[in-house]
């Protein structure tokens, strides 16, 4: 929730400046600037020679059909994304290199060669089959950080049935939402999972969610925690993985999709209660995801690549699944937190696996920031060469740590900026060639058309900030959202014209066209890199008996990138008190998940409105922050500002 037009000249008269190494730029994958130019004079057919990298049943017949807002790629193509992950690669040496390397939260480990994937995919495509799922199908997945998380993702492509993933620490209730927008016929979980030494209750969670599912037929339960878990099994409903797996067949014939056809819906916060199911499609996602991860990241065939990000989130799909399969790649997979059981679990992990490339999120660095140098200094992270952040806006501060503390110096740095809309990361360094500024993503990738306009849809002069908007296709785009494209163009492609996709952040572009992205514009916090819409907030809040009236804002802060405020009025006969507070802390917690629990709960007797009853978040925002009051000429009572200012300030 971000002004775009808010002074930040600190950022941009940023002067220090990192150009590749001459040794990097020399082994870089990408070391020709041209390329940038090549792709701007033929967009088609820069994508059309990119897409030549996958293993296509049947090649295309046009590249793109672009009718805005509508995209279609590789139109006529035939191709398969589990093929694409596994069975070429199976076909080569690759077939006894690491494809995973996994390691639990109470220090279990586990390698799975590209053949040990294939196979265990193969027959968990074989058991969808044979409970009914077939192409077309939706699959919830609602799973702890395992192996069997990304068989089943690929299980799923390959036998053409949409995969939607819950994040594992969001409630029944938010799972029930999620489970019938989609209408899925299986649900796939495990009877918990382990965080900080506590145990997630994800079945529980489960049967609870299927009170109201009527879609549902079968759950697969994976047992993960085993005899210490407590769960009920619902006979003729509920299956375990490992016995419908016993005797499943070792081969699954991919099934032949459409470049069009559907491969996921992944929900994300949108500025109303109901989250939105963004769909992706097969080819272009594919190409879109393999390319950015083998470009941005620079990655090697001896390369062990580590993004931290649960797969719950569009980075877990594109960055730990989709691209580093496509590519053949070894990638680490943890469960767990970065502190647990000590501050320093993945430096240990990086020391241990000899990790290449790590990408992870300004959250977590500011908080390693925050513990100190002495836990990355206590390991050996000498195999580190790039450095990736996701998520949300770097500080520079945060940016030079990471330079210094992880990177030693000598590890370019790639800030990315991209959404679950995109589906690819579309603004980063090319690590080879681009000389990158500490806080900045630097420049729209090869084959991005990215600008920065004004509320006219104007673009903006270099120097200025405005709303960052792309004005041409790329073929990871979504499609649509799940069940309701008109919400699908009302959101995206309605405010500046149906050519161009208004992404929703605020940008300023420096005199040198770097971009420095200012975060959402919208109501939707960006907190600790997950994405969570005021009103979902506000109406679980509102849910409560007690509850009248709820607004919810971001403020600033130093850990989390944003925290949650909610500013809340009582009804008639209730008592604000810290009780009250954690009653109401915890409601939410029930409602939606341990990610939207407010960080600070104000009760108020009233909240700030204009004349016409619209409540002026502007103003809790200037509050919650120390800032002088904004325009109060709108408010019905002016004196109620300055009461909840009082109260802020004792509370």
């Amino acid at each position: 929730m971000t002004d775009p037009n808010q002074p930040i000249e600190a950022l941009l008269a940023e002067k220090r400046v990192f150009p590749p190494s001459r040794d990097f730029h020399e082994q870089a994958i990408v070391r020709d600037v041209a390329i940038y130019a090549k792709a701007n004079k033929d967009p088609e057919a820069f994508w059309a020679e990119a897409a030549q990298s996958l293993d296509w049943f049947q090649k295309w017949d046009k590249v793109l059909d672009w009718k805005p807002p509508q995209a279609r790629w590789f139109v006529g193509g035939k191709i398969n994304v589990s093929h694409n992950c596994l069975d070429r690669h199976v076909a080569t040496w690759r077939r006894n290199k690491a494809a995973i390397i996994w390691e639990g939260e109470p220090g279990e480990e586990r390698v799975l060669t590209y053949a040990d994937l294939y196979r265990e995919v193969n027959k968990f495509a074989n058991v969808l089959k044979r409970l009914g799922v077939k192409k077309g199908d939706r699959v919830t997945i609602y799973m702890p950080m395992v192996p069997e998380l990304p068989i089943a993702l690929l299980a799923c492509a390959r036998i053409g049935a949409p995969h939607s993933v819950v994040f594992g620490g969001f409630s029944a209730e938010s799972l029930r939402d999620r489970i019938n927008d989609a209408q899925s016929k299986i649900v796939i979980t495990a009877d918990g999972s382990y965080r900080r030494g506590q145990i997630v209750p994800l079945k529980r969670n489960v049967d609870a969610a299927l009170q109201g599912c009527p879609c549902v037929e079968s759950v697969i339960l994976l047992r993960r925690l085993g005899e210490t878990a407590s769960i009920h099994v619902q006979a003729g409903r509920d299956h375990w993985w490992h016995r419908l797996m016993a005797d499943a067949p070792s081969y699954c014939q991919p099934e032949v999709m459409d470049s069009e056809d559907p491969l996921f819906v992944l929900y994300t916060s949108g500025t109303t209660a109901k989250p939105k199911g963004i769909l992706h499609t097969t080819a272009g996602y594919l190409l879109g995801a393999s390319l950015t991860h083998k470009w941005v990241f620079d990655v090697k065939e001896e390369d062990v690549f580590w993004c931290t990000a649960d797969i719950g989130w569009v980075t877990g799909h594109s960055y730990i699944v989709y691209g580093p399969l496509a590519n053949g790649t070894t990638g680490l997979m943890y469960e767990g937190s970065p502190d647990w059981p000590e501050k320093d679990r993945w430096w240990a992990l990086i020391e241990k696996y000899r990790v290449n490339i790590l990408y992870t999120a300004p959250t977590a660095i500011r908080a390693f920031m925050r513990w100190g140098e002495k836990y990355p200094n206590s390991h050996d992270l000498s195999s580190l060469r790039l450095l990736g952040s996701v998520g949300e806006p770097i500080n520079p501060e945060a940016w030079m740590w990471y330079h210094e503390a992880i990177g030693k110096g000598r590890c370019p740095i790639v800030d990315t900026w991209w959404q679950t809309e995109t589906g690819m990361i579309l603004i980063s360094p090319l690590p080879g060639i681009t000389t990158t500024k500490p806080g900045s993503a630097t420049f729209p990738l090869p084959g991005i058309n990215a600008d920065v306009v004004d509320e006219a849809a104007r673009s903006v002069p270099l120097g200025g900030g405005g709303y960052l908007v792309l004005k041409s296709p790329w073929p990871a785009m979504a499609r649509t959202i799940y069940g309701d494209q008109d919400r699908y163009v009302e959101v995206y492609w309605k405010r500046f014209g149906k050519n161009v996709y208004f992404a929703g952040d605020g940008c300023k572009r420096d005199e040198e066209g770097y971009f420095w992205l200012l975060g959402r514009v919208d109501d939707v916090m960006n907190v600790a890199g997950h994405r969570i819409s005021t009103m979902e907030v506000e109406s679980a809040l509102v849910d409560h008996p007690e509850v009248a009236e709820a607004a919810v804002i971001g403020k600033k802060d130093e850990i989390k990138g944003e925290a949650i405020a909610a500013f809340v009025t009582l009804k008639e006969g209730s008592t604000a008190s810290p009780d009250k507070m954690n009653e109401l802390r915890q409601h939410v917690v029930k409602k939606i998940g341990p990610i939207a629990r407010p960080d600070n709960i104000y009760f108020a007797a009233e909240l700030p409105k204009t004349r016409s009853g619209k409540i002026m978040r502007r103003l809790l925002r200037d509050i919650a922050e120390g800032r002088a009051l904004g325009d109060t000429t709108t408010l019905a009572d002016p004196a109620v500002v300055a009461v909840l200012r009082g109260q802020y300030e004792e509370g």
